[in-house]
């Protein structure tokens, strides 16, 4: 029986140590939870037919991807969990060629669950939903007043804005299309009574955002747009949501949950930030995942201000379908 010597023992302390450390399974650290872009906003262009003093997406570029890397970043963020897909600009009818090829790709090769268009109604057509209203689930069109001296006085009226809104809606129910009407809320407006044209109107949601403020689009009189006029406080957009609360399409979205709900997609396929930071890397370069970390997205308040809704048309195609649908 020999005895260990203190330089032995200390050896073997190190020793078993060390052979305990790597043979012991340590917990590994799950990874951060990527982000999933399950509805996102794609302004493929800023260029527009009308002049919204509040707008705050500016004509301030003219670029466009071309179309097969506009499809191939389509194809990136529905594999990253995109369901939904909402085409806005600018005004996106101003290439419809563009618009329509992107729709027919997202729906019939991605199989999206939602294609929406959002537009100032203007160059809405029924040749154009002929062609490709089958591929649309939502067709939301922009209109801030029933008044149309207001919507002159706002930029975005030629006078037949309300006439037009009455036009599209009868088209959507022809092409079984869901028809949606967005109201900025602002200076001009916020007095406006509107219940009685939402009533005849029957949209199957009605949003209506407080007129926002964002930094390097609208916020001073160095930029295209100076919204600062247009707008109002808490207290006046609650008091316009109190007006019209009994109406069941009725969707505010104050400032709080507006800015930074959205996942935003611009014109070079990158994702703007409204908490001050510059703009994400093209997905293109980087993939969907490593440009949603350089912005803040704040799913909690995207999911707070109903972000996720029956969003899917209905299968009819026609206007009997529809008669006394309650959307």
């Amino acid at each position: 029986m020999f005895s260990l010597t203190p330089l032995h023992s200390l050896f073997l302390a190190v020793f078993l140590a060390f052979f305990a450390a790597c043979t012991t399974k340590k917990p590994i650290k799950p990874s951060k939870a990527s982000k999933c872009p399950i509805s996102v906003n794609y302004h493929f262009t800023r260029q527009c037919n009308k002049e919204c003093g509040f707008c705050f997406h500016t004509a301030s570029t003219s670029h466009v991807e071309n179309i097969e890397d506009a499809k191939r970043g389509l194809a990136l963020l529905k594999a990253a969990g995109m369901k939904k897909i909402n085409f806005a600009g600018g005004e996106p009818f101003l290439d419809k060629s563009r618009l329509g090829q992107m729709i027919d790709y997202c729906k019939e090769v991605l199989h999206l669950e939602s294609i929406s268009i959002v537009t100032n109604g203007s160059l809405v057509t029924r040749k154009f939903l002929a062609k490709h209203g089958h591929n649309i689930d939502i067709l939301a069109v922009s209109c801030d007043s029933f008044n149309e001296s207001t919507n002159i006085a706002i930029g975005r009226g030629s006078g037949d804005q309300v006439s037009k809104l009455y036009e599209i809606r009868d088209l959507c129910l022809e092409y079984g299309i869901k028809f949606k009407i967005n109201t900025v809320v602002c200076r001009l407006n916020f007095q406006e009574d509107m219940n009685l044209f939402i009533e005849d109107l029957q949209p199957f949601r009605w949003k209506c955002f407080q007129v926002l403020i964002v930094d390097g689009e609208n916020e001073s009189d160095i930029r295209l747009r100076d919204a600062r006029k247009f707008l109002i406080n808490d207290e006046e957009f609650e008091s316009f949501c109190n007006a019209h609360r009994r109406q069941k399409s009725f969707v505010p979205e104050s400032n709080a949950l507006m800015a930074k709900s959205y996942i935003i997609l611009d014109e070079y396929m990158r994702f703007l930030d409204r908490d001050g930071r510059e703009p994400s890397p093209s997905i293109l370069k980087v993939g969907v995942d490593k440009a949603l970390e350089c912005v803040y997205w704040d799913e909690d308040s995207f999911r707070a201000r109903g972000g996720e809704y029956e969003w899917s048309r209905d299968q009819g195609s026609c206007s009997e379908t529809h008669k006394g649908l309650d959307w």
